[in-house]
């Protein structure tokens, strides 16, 4: 038996540029989610059943644009909400799909971040819609 020693030939290392994400006006995000547990609510047992509540809404929105623009922000930075000014024009029940939409719509100042948002049912339905505004900061309290 005879021993062959082979050498592993390896592919020689090219030095690449890593394109970061670009945060720019016209990026979008969905967020598809269940209206169940705390996004629930029956308005004090006043509905006779369980449907979105607004807050609860408003939560999904924000947290879908927060992570639409914060893999583009760099280290060290994160978004707050500033103001929301959403309609809530229909109803989901406890147990139905909806889906967050947002869109970048202005960037202002290098800072200040305006959304177009709206919450859609499975069946189409608009369930709320409006604009959002967030504010980019240094994560831990700085701005």
């Amino acid at each position: 038996m005879s021993l062959i020693l082979a050498t592993q030939r390896r592919a020689p290392v090219v030095p690449c540029r890593v394109v970061e994400p670009k945060l720019e006006v016209g990026i979008e995000a969905r967020r598809e989610f269940v209206v169940d547990g705390p996004l629930l609510t029956d308005v004090g047992g006043t509905l006779g059943t369980s449907v979105l509540s607004t807050p609860g809404m408003i939560g999904v929105i924000e947290r879908t644009a927060a992570m639409l623009v914060y893999p583009a922000l760099g280290e060290g930075r994160a978004t707050v909400g500033f103001e929301v000014c959403v309609k809530h024009v229909g109803a989901a029940l406890q147990g139905s799909t909806c889906t967050a939409r947002v869109r970048l719509a202005e960037i202002v100042d290098g800072r200040k971040l305006r959304f177009d948002v709206e919450v859609v049912a499975q069946d189409g339905r608009t369930i709320g819609v409006g604009r959002h505004e967030r504010r980019i900061v240094i994560a831990g309290g700085g701005t």
